[in-house]
């Protein structure tokens, strides 16, 4: 919950005890929690802040009493007992690296990993991710990893070094998250005969069933299970197929970017999957070569620029292979800077010689859609499949294409 002058998170409640004694120059816990909520308009109800209650309310406010609307309102979040808020209406001078000690200090990880997140994306600090003692201080998380794409041109070589290795760590985060469902999604069928191996998504419901049915105790209504059977998998060797992944690497796009690459990692080098990966904005640029490594791949990628979706699903269309064994997946906002009608045109190309092709609004783990519907819809029209999905529904969905 917060306040109408609130506009950060709901800090933690502070670690130290209720006190026990009645003396009224003690803060009370809760009264300050709300405090530090609602800004320095309640102080009139809950009382002022105590010294650490202080020092948390002065690094909140070095973040969030730089937000436009509260400025606009001559309101801080604030108050006067603040250590940093004498000598105007803005953020103090304290630097990046004195605040972020602060932090650290005052707040659990929860919160620290939010007012990391709204300084980089939110406030755009961006000394954060180009001072290098500052660098050193930061909790590696996609929120960080997405501002060192945006920023990685202005950082010398000292910082990009320590950069790269938070790529590595989040990217390193990602993959193991990742793979494992996509390569459950890819293993194999279900065949007929059965296994010794206990998985739970290959039991046998219809062959415990019918092996059981002798222990069937007709007045509990019920049957006893002494032996569970499960189905084993086959391998899968089919035709080669092919995914072509098509990603926007405009800057707005630069979570499907991350994911994007990857996904792509994770389906390379899997039976029977022929993965390439195209980013474009307006140029395109062919990192199929490095697939395998999706750190190299992100130090690469170039966010900006215009958007020019034709071109390069004209080139994904020179990559097909064989149409019927192919899937072009189109990982954009769909804001078209190019020419709308040979995009449209070349997308209905492909779907009437038989590749499956997917327009993709979002690819980050929470698939939020925001897009070009107008356009959209003409690729629908074109007989494109177009939507959110996230990779694990996108690595489903390659399984389907590829057991059929």
């Amino acid at each position: 919950m917060t306040g109408p002058t609130s506009a950060g998170p709901t800090p933690a409640a502070p670690t130290s005890a209720a006190p026990t004694s009645a003396d009224p120059t003690t803060p009370d816990p809760g009264l300050e929690r709300w405090r530090l909520i609602l800004g320095s308009a309640a102080e009139r109800c809950t009382g002022p802040l105590g010294a650490e209650g202080s020092a948390r309310d002065a690094a909140l406010d070095w973040l969030y009493g730089r937000d436009q609307d509260l400025l606009e309102r001559g309101r801080r979040r604030g108050g006067a007992a603040s250590p940093r808020s004498e000598g105007g209406s803005g953020p103090s001078q304290l630097t990046a690296m004195d605040w972020l000690d602060d932090i650290h200090r005052l707040f659990p990880k929860e919160t620290i990993e939010r007012l990391e997140r709204d300084a980089v994306e939110q406030y755009e600090i961006q000394e954060i991710v180009t001072d290098p003692e500052v660098l050193s201080r930061v909790e590696p998380n996609q929120a960080l990893l997405r501002a060192v794409l945006r920023t990685k041109h202005l950082m010398n070589p000292q910082v990009l070094a320590m950069a790269r290795q938070i790529v590595e760590k989040v990217v390193r985060q990602l993959t193991e998250r990742m793979r494992p469902e996509f390569r459950r999604a890819l293993t194999g069928a279900r065949s007929r005969r059965p296994s010794r191996l206990p998985l739970a998504r290959d039991f046998d419901f219809r062959g415990t069933v019918r092996a059981n049915l002798g222990h069937y105790q007709p007045e509990q209504r019920r049957v006893l299970i002494e032996r569970p059977h499960f189905h084993s998998r086959t391998r899968r060797h089919l035709e080669q197929w092919q995914l072509v992944l098509v990603v926007d690497q405009s800057g707005s796009m630069v979570g499907s970017v991350i994911h994007s690459a990857v996904t792509a990692a994770c389906l390379w080098g899997l039976p029977g999957l022929k993965t390439h990966l195209i980013a474009f904005d307006t140029s395109v640029v062919d990192l199929t070569s490095e697939v395998s490594d999706p750190v190299e791949l992100l130090m690469r990628v170039q966010l900006g620029g215009g958007t020019d979706i034709a071109r390069a699903v004209d080139y994904a269309a020179g990559l097909v292979e064989n149409p019927r064994r192919c899937i072009v997946a189109v990982v954009s906002d769909f804001y078209e800077g190019g020419d709308a009608y040979r995009l449209v045109r070349t997308v209905r190309g492909l779907v009437q010689q038989g590749t499956t092709v997917l327009g993709l609004a979002a690819l980050d783990e929470e698939a939020n859609p925001a897009y070009d519907r107008d356009l959209a819809g003409r690729l629908a029209e074109a007989g494109a499949h177009v939507g959110a999905m996230t990779p694990g529904r996108l690595a489903e969905f390659v399984a389907e294409k590829v057991s059929r």
